[in-house]
């Protein structure tokens, strides 16, 4: 039993009801109410001086005060006691001891605290429970919490007023500069839009956006409540912002001009969808909606994109139109058929019209499931309403829209802006082009072809004109930071739609043989006596010194010294055997020399000895990107990639051989340094170099392309002055495309040059066609018209400049090996030379079997497995496609185009294998 309720001390004599009425007997007066000082105890106080019933301290108000301070009160019944039995309890005592003749110590007791309006943390109680809110409490705070809520609810909700269509998509002009801070071009402010009632509308497309953007718009209140919890959720974990996920929630975004997508615009959004849903008419809403949507191509509202993609006002759109701009809405940049490769690279105008196409059938499906349309309606559209090409901004002529569309596309695949945001404009965009440059670039490309390049029958081959449909490409890069300081996109924005700076199909040949240089002296080759994958440790890295066979059509060996073996599309193995352009044969060369002579075999060679898997690490190491348009995954397994069967662009050509410039450290290529907006700078771009290649491998390697330019097939791109350059040539299969890529200690640039009819503007494109005869060359290579362009260009951009020199290698790098030659190592050599040559040949064969294998290979019981994985069965045909040139340089007759699967499918590369 606790101590407040333990029974009060009983008395001696009389019981409980004598003791009431001994305590409430009056004190005799001439006590004073206390005891005199050593007068007698009470009664019931045994000896020792402490009452009976419990043990109390000098100055307890029960029991006696101790000698002489005992005031007699009346006894208040059992809640009184209790009282003050508690009262005692949390009280301490003033001092440990007791007073002079007083028992022992009494318990400590505490002062009761003060009455509190708020009791937290409770007062009284101990552990958890001293910080545990009481239930009273609790239930407070939430009345006071969802008071406070609907209170901001109901101020917010009063502040915000619907929106007025007739203010929004006012979009403002995004001025872009050049890198010296000068105007380049102010574009984006043209508003293409014309608001039109209800009435104007037809029902037709009201259903279509019903159909395919928000199937309950007629019922709803204007906001869809998972789809907010989703979107708000996904921000406050930080990852990507949605978009309102009603019509009534997408009318209210299309009216803000602030496109930020933060929480506070969200929120502000989120009252104002609840009060249009509450206040507007649903025809009004899709009226606004309508009316301020964007459709791509510069069309703000459904009048305008009546008008820019069918040429015709909104009333008079047939369903199937309808269905097709309600598609846009998703995303012009992906459902536009014309294409938007500068924007997105894989918003191709093919890519773009199977998306438009899926999603216009899906929404006139929809239309027909959701009974807006009937069947018999929807079986009257069954083609698609192909729209008209999109018209060209005059101001975006020449190299203008080739730069703009560069920079539109970096900081949107940069997530810097969205297109939506670039759409509504304010923007002030600072580029890295150097006008002085760009100008160069494009007078150095415009020389050749007035000298050189005459469509209208000037160079005529079998009836074909050698010199229509030539086109040039190219970009500059500074080495030290990888701004792109100039480009050449094409003849006219305007006219040529495709940006020939970025990628453009057309294969890069023996540029892309530095690669395998790096790779060699990077990784090294691989033990003939190792598995495919093999350790740093179990390789050996590479000389430029190392001899290879020059030989044309030389067989090529996997890494183990054996025939290479792939299989064509019949599963038939076969081994390869690769030309070099035009023929050109030599016995031993050194890597060094075949680099100088642009030899193809040795490099084959060199590259299956590395891996072309390392070619491909070295090769995106430097800068380059593997995607799905360029071929450096798709080729990476093919015994020929080593020699440019891949298409990168000219922009990351330029940015490989920077990084060979900057002494193996790569820095990304870029077009934009700010972005500006509101006076507010929103993005300032941040140098992130990475090691590529150590400072010697990349030394060497300028080391090597500097004798190519000195006194190899670039010798045409030498600068004046002595101005050092380092370079190299590339041409590719059946001549039809040309490189040159090269730099100096300050600059780093592309050129290419290939012949291809582009359709138009919808971006269909055919076959890239031979140059035997363009120009009146008999053969376009890469030291013809590209050297010449480079060189123009450089002169030009480098005036100016310091005349430097590259920095030679600080050590010599790798081992002196020997490739595809009489043995996989060589002889060693004799101590003392022979003293007399033999007089007479010998008379006999030699007994042993020839070293160069026979051409026509048998079939092996069990193909051999390359370095790309053993082939799955002979019976098992492989995956792929073949151009079907006849010779292809295979040694059993059977079709090739210059590269295979290595045992992992046929994969062609286009036509022959000659590769400079």
């Amino acid at each position: 039993m606790s101590e407040h309720r333990r029974k009060p001390p009983q008395s001696p004599s009389g019981g409980r009801a004598a003791a009431r009425r001994g305590g409430q007997q009056p004190t005799p007066p001439s006590s004073g109410g206390r005891r005199a000082a050593g007068g007698t105890p009470p009664a019931d106080t045994p000896p020792g001086g402490t009452p009976a019933g419990g043990t109390h301290s000098a100055g307890s108000p029960s029991g006696g005060r101790g000698a002489g301070d005992e005031r007699q009160q009346p006894y208040e019944g059992r809640a009184a006691a209790r009282r003050a039995a508690q009262g005692r309890s949390r009280r301490r005592a003033a001092a440990t001891g007791t007073a002079a003749g007083a028992g022992p110590a009494g318990r400590a007791g505490r002062r009761p605290g003060k009455k509190r309006f708020i009791d937290y943390p409770r007062f009284g109680k101990v552990g958890w429970r001293h910080w545990m809110p009481s239930w009273r409490q609790i239930a407070a705070l939430c009345v006071g919490f969802l008071g406070t809520l609907v209170g901001v609810i109901g101020i917010a909700y009063a502040m915000v007023s619907v929106p007025n269509e007739n203010l929004a998509a006012q979009a403002q002009n995004n001025v872009y500069y050049w890198a010296d801070g000068s105007q380049m071009i102010a574009t984006g402010g043209e508003v293409n839009r014309q608001n039109v009632t209800i009435d104007e509308i037809p029902q037709a497309m009201q259903n279509a956006v019903i159909a395919g953007e928000n199937k309950t718009f007629e019922t709803d209140r204007g906001v869809d409540p998972k789809g907010i919890a989703r979107a708000l959720f996904n921000m406050a974990k930080g990852g990507e912002t949605q978009g309102g996920s009603t019509i009534t929630q997408q009318y209210v975004k299309n009216t803000r001009l602030d496109q930020q997508q933060t929480f506070s615009r969200k929120f502000k959004e989120l009252f104002i969808s609840i009060k249009v849903g509450a206040t507007m008419k649903k025809d009004k809403i899709m009226e606004g909606y309508l009316n301020t949507s964007y459709f791509g191509r510069g069309a703000y509202g459904i009048q305008a994109a009546a008008r820019t993609y069918y040429g015709v006002d909104a009333i008079k759109l047939d369903p199937s139109q309808c269905a097709f701009l309600a598609a846009l809405l998703k995303g012009p940049t992906y459902y536009d058929p014309a294409g938007n490769p500068t924007i997105d690279p894989i918003a191709t105008a093919a890519s773009n019209k199977k998306n438009s196409m899926i999603r216009w059938k899906d929404i006139l499906d929809l239309e027909v499931k959701d009974k807006l349309l009937s069947a018999g309606q929807r079986a009257k559209y069954t083609t698609y309403p192909m729209p008209d090409p999109p018209k060209q901004n005059a101001q975006m002529a020449g190299q203008i829209g080739y730069m703009v569309n560069l920079a539109k596309s970096y900081v949107i695949n940069n997530k810097i802006l969205t297109d939506d945001q670039l759409n509504q404009g304010g923007y002030q965009i600072h580029t890295t082009f150097q006008k002085p440059k760009v100008q160069a670039l494009e007078a150095a490309v415009k020389k050749v072809q007035k000298k050189s390049i005459k469509p209208g029958g000037t160079h005529v081959v079998n009836g074909e004109d050698m010199d229509k449909f030539v086109q040039f490409g190219g970009a500059s890069v500074n080495p030290s930071d990888g701004a792109i300081v100039a480009i050449y996109g094409g003849t006219d924005a305007t006219k040529h739609f495709t940006n020939n700076a970025d990628e453009t199909g057309a294969q890069v040949g023996s540029t892309f043989k530095p690669y395998v240089l790096a790779a060699a002296m990077t990784y090294g080759v691989r033990n003939p006596n190792g598995g495919a994958t093999q350790s740093l440790s179990e390789r050996t890295l590479v000389s430029p010194d190392s001899e290879f066979s020059g030989k044309d059509n030389q067989l090529i060996n996997d890494y183990t010294g054996k025939p290479w073996i792939g299989y064509d599309k019949n599963n038939k193995p076969f081994q390869w055997r690769q030309p070099n352009d035009d023929g050109d044969n030599f016995g031993r060369v050194t890597l060094r020399v075949a680099l100088d002579k642009s030899l193809n075999s040795p490099y084959v060679q060199l590259g299956q000895d590395v891996g072309t898997d390392k070619v491909h690490d070295a090769a995106v190491a430097a800068g380059l990107v593997a995607d799905a348009s360029n071929g450096l995954d798709d080729y990476k397994n093919s015994v020929t990639y080593s020699i440019g069967t891949s298409s990168p662009s000219a922009i990351r050509m330029a940015d490989g051989y920077a990084t060979f410039d900057n002494h193996g450290r790569q820095n990304d290529p870029y077009s934009v340094s700010t972005v500006v907006h509101n006076g507010k700078q929103i993005y300032k771009h941040q140098l992130k170099t990475k090691v590529a290649f150590s400072p010697t491998v990349a030394d060497t390697i300028t080391d090597m392309l500097t004798d190519v330019v000195k006194k190899g097939t670039g010798t045409p791109a030498q600068l004046p002055g002595g101005r050092p350059a380092a370079g190299k040539t590339g041409t590719t299969d059946d001549n039809k495309s040309a490189w040159f890529d090269g730099y100096t200690p300050q600059l780093a640039t592309s050129i290419v040059m290939f012949r291809r009819d582009d359709q138009s503007h919808d971006g269909k494109q055919n076959a890239f066609l031979p140059m035997y005869g363009t120009g009146g060359a008999m053969k376009v290579h890469g030291d013809s018209f590209p050297a010449q362009i480079w060189k123009d260009y450089m002169s030009a951009a480098m005036k100016g400049q310091p005349n430097k020199d590259f920095e030679q290698p600080a050590e010599e790098i790798g081992k002196v090996i020997y490739g595809n030659v009489t043995s996989p190592t060589p002889p060693p050599p004799p101590t003392t030379p022979p003293t007399t040559p033999p007089t007479t040949p010998p008379t006999t064969p030699p007994t042993t079997p020839p070293t160069t294998p026979p051409t026509t290979p048998t079939t092996p019981t069990t193909p051999p497995c390359s370095i790309f994985g053993c082939p799955t069965s002979p019976t098992t045909p492989p995956t792929g496609t073949d151009s079907g040139n006849t010779n292809g340089g295979n040694t059993n007759g059977g079709t090739g185009n210059g590269g295979s699967n290595g045992g992992n499918g046929w994969q062609g590369t286009t036509n022959s294998t000659r590769k400079q």
